[in-house]
Protein backbone atom coordinates (compact mmCIF):
# COMPACT_ATOMS: atom_id res chain seq x y z
CA UNK A 1 0.00 0.00 0.00
CA UNK A 2 1.34 3.19 -0.67
CA UNK A 3 2.06 6.01 1.94
CA UNK A 4 -0.28 8.26 -0.36
CA UNK A 5 -3.12 6.48 0.69
CA UNK A 6 -2.89 6.30 4.32
CA UNK A 7 -2.97 10.58 4.23
CA UNK A 8 -6.73 11.46 5.38
CA UNK A 9 -7.90 14.43 3.43
CA UNK A 10 -8.65 17.98 4.71
CA UNK A 11 -12.11 18.81 5.83
CA UNK A 12 -13.60 22.44 4.92
CA UNK A 13 -15.54 24.40 7.74
CA UNK A 14 -18.92 23.54 5.70
CA UNK A 15 -18.08 19.81 5.35
CA UNK A 16 -17.93 19.67 9.24
CA UNK A 17 -20.65 21.64 9.61
CA UNK A 18 -22.56 18.66 7.45
CA UNK A 19 -20.38 15.92 9.08
CA UNK A 20 -22.08 16.98 12.59
CA UNK A 21 -25.26 18.11 11.61
CA UNK A 22 -24.63 21.79 13.59
CA UNK A 23 -24.29 25.23 12.45
CA UNK A 24 -20.80 27.73 11.48
CA UNK A 25 -21.92 29.52 14.75
CA UNK A 26 -21.70 25.92 17.16
CA UNK A 27 -18.16 25.13 15.40
CA UNK A 28 -17.02 28.16 15.85
CA UNK A 29 -17.82 28.08 19.10
CA UNK A 30 -16.03 24.73 19.80
CA UNK A 31 -13.03 25.83 18.02
CA UNK A 32 -12.87 28.99 20.48
CA UNK A 33 -14.35 27.29 23.85
CA UNK A 34 -14.13 23.82 23.76
CA UNK A 35 -10.67 23.24 21.78
CA UNK A 36 -12.48 21.44 18.81
CA UNK A 37 -9.16 20.22 16.67
CA UNK A 38 -9.21 22.86 14.04
CA UNK A 39 -6.10 24.25 11.86
CA UNK A 40 -6.62 28.36 10.48
CA UNK A 41 -5.34 27.82 6.81
CA UNK A 42 -4.97 31.54 5.80
CA UNK A 43 -8.58 32.95 6.44
CA UNK A 44 -10.12 29.13 5.99
CA UNK A 45 -10.93 26.26 8.73
CA UNK A 46 -9.58 22.66 7.98
CA UNK A 47 -10.24 19.63 10.42
CA UNK A 48 -9.47 15.97 10.01
CA UNK A 49 -12.47 14.30 10.55
CA UNK A 50 -10.57 11.56 12.14
CA UNK A 51 -9.85 13.87 14.76
CA UNK A 52 -12.90 16.15 15.74
CA UNK A 53 -14.24 12.00 16.09
CA UNK A 54 -11.52 11.44 18.71
CA UNK A 55 -12.54 14.86 20.12
CA UNK A 56 -16.01 14.25 20.64
CA UNK A 57 -15.69 10.59 21.70
CA UNK A 58 -13.14 11.94 24.72
CA UNK A 59 -16.46 14.12 25.80
CA UNK A 60 -14.58 17.57 25.14
CA UNK A 61 -17.78 18.34 22.99
CA UNK A 62 -20.44 18.17 25.72
CA UNK A 63 -18.13 19.71 28.67
CA UNK A 64 -20.54 21.59 30.83
CA UNK A 65 -23.33 20.50 29.11
CA UNK A 66 -25.52 17.83 30.65
CA UNK A 67 -26.54 15.07 28.20
CA UNK A 68 -27.69 12.54 30.60
CA UNK A 69 -31.66 12.37 31.74
CA UNK A 70 -30.30 11.35 35.01
CA UNK A 71 -28.70 13.98 35.78
CA UNK A 72 -31.14 17.10 35.38
CA UNK A 73 -33.93 17.64 37.84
Amino acid sequence: MDKKDNLEKWSTLREIQEYLGIGRETVLQWIAKRNMPAYKVGRLWKFKISEVDEWIRSGEASEGISTRRESQP
